[in-house]
């Protein structure tokens, strides 16, 4: 998993420049707040799990109806839809700069990687981990592979930013 995604987000983002990653039209996230939101994803993540092995148990709650219909549409069908909201914890601040996401990007992954292992070797690979903020309670393999269909959504959109001609985009640095 993590090679896929360190691989994805190097394709998109490999000989951008500084400039390059902070274009957007109006009203969206340029590059470097996309880079900076995935970065949140994965540290947060990281932390989840590093707080079920801490209390020595999975966190779990009880799937709603609406968890399991996101889960069916994410998971079975691997869509994640557009125009979704971000959860308030993972919205990128726009402070950071591309380089500096890229870098926070790559240790979060570490980081995730690492504590989504331990949390496999010790409590299994099929039970329910934690809740994810809109998937609910699902096991480390929907982990891992929201996060792979996560990163893949926010490519395309990099690569449509990055397609986009000149006079649509705009040099905002708001990260909007």
């Amino acid at each position: 998993m993590t090679k896929q995604i360190r691989d994805a987000i190097a394709n998109a983002t490999d000989g951008l420049s500084e400039s390059q990653l902070r274009l957007h039209p109006e009203g969206k996230w340029d590059t470097a707040a996309i880079l900076e939101h995935l970065a949140l994803t994965y540290g947060t993540t990281a932390r989840v799990m590093q707080k079920c092995l801490a209390q020595g148990k999975p966190l779990v709650t009880s799937l709603t109806v609406k968890q399991r219909f996101a889960q069916v549409v994410v998971l079975n069908c691997n869509f994640i839809p557009h125009g979704r909201p971000a959860p308030k914890q993972v919205v990128p601040s726009g402070g950071i700069g591309g380089a500096e996401a890229r870098e926070l990007i790559f240790s979060n992954l570490e980081k995730m990687d690492q504590a989504l292992a331990q949390c496999e070797e010790r409590f299994g690979g099929k039970v329910k981990i934690a809740d994810h903020p809109v998937l609910g309670p699902i096991p480390l393999s929907g982990w891992r592979k929201f996060h792979v269909l996560h990163t893949r959504h926010h490519m395309k959109q990099i690569d449509a930013l990055v397609r986009m001609p000149a006079p649509v985009r705009s040099q905002v640095s708001s990260g909007a």
